[in-house]
């Protein structure tokens, strides 16, 4: 009780300290208006200071926007008047199609994108030949990881036999999709899995509780508990709509997750009633004028840029360098968000409204992020929730610590970003490798200046990073291919 009166009198105190510094106040404002000088002066913080609690800065993002403007038609008028128009259409065709790949005519990458349904196909193959028990589940498991590792190496092989058959652009392509076809194997087989354990530990259950009676035909009652057990999933499959392990084993679902836009398998996936037909038309006009202009910002802005940046580098002239560095940033970072919209929000929007796919989750709002783990947990969350799922939480169920499976997380990560582009240039480097494992250090120093500076500076960071870090990886990347292809041979 003793608590309760204080605390009630440390109120009233203050409430009376409120209300007379507010009289105060008033009798002053009173005071100040009775006089004959007519005053006009207030206690008041300028706006620019912290204490003015002042927010409003409209007009001068208006104003950075617009100067941001004036800057882009300089660089664009400079790159015209430097260059010329570089920006042909019919390239475009050439380079997408692949029409001056392969000998004859053959399109090795098209044969390639073809095949790779084979070891899809054979990921089922596997699954069912498991759920009836025709192989046993280690054996089925070490053919799955065979059937995958070969998949992932296929384009390395077929492109170390037939290199010179290939268009840089056709077998980026290649590269990409049995990346994704990877990615998505391993969570089908690792989903069956763990469905596989969790049918066979309810099994086990039924069975423990069944061990108590004695009965005369032991096996005749196990096998008519697990007869009802399955007839009751059934039914309960039906009554509820949900498809149940292993009648999801078929062509239909597989197919289904394999053009669905997320990289992690479930048995049913969330779906959407009906296909908006204008919101289908909008990703359609985006996905076509997206391309386009990606296209015509490669061939107008972006290959003079990396070209020129070759000499700089060779001469090892750090202000040169720099000078290259900054020109190139510009181009690389607008076609690296045109890139992102069209591919996260357009095309994958497209595939979800044409799949009835409900998960439209592929971004979250990495441009806030003011950290780079958060960045990273952001901005690709269908590779983000892959991670998660079929790594981080695997390893640290495992008793790991948290620290290790982030570590492998990037490390995985690393070796896939160095796979999409040491394969298509048929050289190995390891500055991809290497950006992406010095992400976790990145990441410990950036919450370190979020926590002593605050988040603006924080976000900074992560900005500094995406538009300086990925043009220096490309400079580094062009000048060791322009030495190794187009360098004079010393006699």
């Amino acid at each position: 009780m003793s608590s309760k009166s204080e605390e009630n009198a440390l109120r009233y105190r203050r409430a009376q300290s409120v209300t007379t510094a507010e009289e105060i106040t008033e009798k002053e404002k009173k005071a100040r208006k009775s006089q004959l000088d007519k005053p006009i002066h207030k206690p008041r913080d300028s706006l620019f200071s912290w204490s003015s609690e002042f927010t409003d800065f409209t007009g001068l993002v208006n104003w950075g926007f617009l100067m941001l403007t004036v800057g882009g038609l300089r660089l664009c008028l400079e790159n015209f008047i430097k260059y010329g128009i570089r920006v042909n259409p019919f390239e475009w065709i050439i380079v997408l199609t692949g029409y001056h790949e392969g000998d004859s005519r053959q399109y090795p990458s098209v044969i390639l994108l073809i095949f790779s349904v084979v070891p899809a196909v054979l990921a089922l193959l596997i699954e069912k030949a498991i759920a009836v028990e025709i192989i046993s589940p280690k054996i089925g498991v070490s053919l799955q990881v065979f059937n995958i590792v070969a998949e992932i190496c296929l384009p390395v092989i077929v492109l170390y036999i037939k290199g010179l058959e290939f268009s840089f652009v056709g077998i980026t392509t290649v590269c990409l999709i049995y990346l994704v076809l990877f990615l998505k194997l391993w969570s089908y087989v690792q989903t069956n899995h763990w469905c596989r354990q969790g049918k066979r530990g309810k099994q086990y259950q039924n069975t423990l509780r069944r061990q108590s009676l004695s009965a005369p035909n032991w096996n005749n009652l196990v096998n008519a508990e697990q007869e009802q057990s399955i007839e009751d999933e059934k039914a309960e499959g039906k009554s509820s709509g949900l498809v149940k392990y292993p009648d999801n084993l078929n062509l239909k679902d597989l197919f289904y997750f394999l053009l669905a836009p997320t990289l992690c398998y479930e048995l049913n996936f969330p779906r959407t009633t009906r296909i908006r037909k204008r919101f289908l038309i909008k990703r359609i006009i985006e996905v076509v004028f997206g391309v386009n202009l990606v296209l015509a910002l490669f061939q107008q802005w972006m290959i003079p840029s990396v070209t020129n940046a070759v000499d700089p580098f060779s001469q090892m002239s750090v202000i040169k360098i720099t000078e290259r560095l900054l020109k190139l940033a510009v181009p690389n970072h607008l076609i690296w968000l045109c890139l992102f919209y069209l591919s996260f929000h357009s095309f994958l929007n497209l595939m979800g409204e044409l799949l009835h796919f409900a998960d439209r989750s592929f971004y979250n709002d990495w441009w806030n992020a003011n950290n780079i783990a958060v960045f990273w947990s952001t901005w690709n969350m269908p590779v983000h929730m892959w991670a998660v799922r079929h790594v981080y939480i695997p390893i640290t169920g495992l008793g790991f610590s948290k620290a290790l499976a982030s570590i492998v997380v990037f490390f995985i990560s690393a070796f896939f970003h160095e796979y999409l582009v040491s394969v298509p240039l048929q050289m190995f480097r390891i500055w991809a490798f290497l950006g992406m494992m010095a992400q976790p250090p990145l990441s410990v120093i950036s919450k370190l200046v979020e926590k002593k500076l605050g988040a603006r500076w924080g976000n900074i960071i992560v900005w500094s990073s995406l538009i300086l870090g990925q043009p220096l990886a490309i400079m580094m990347y062009y000048h060791d291919y322009a030495l190794l292809h187009f360098a004079p041979k010393q006699q």
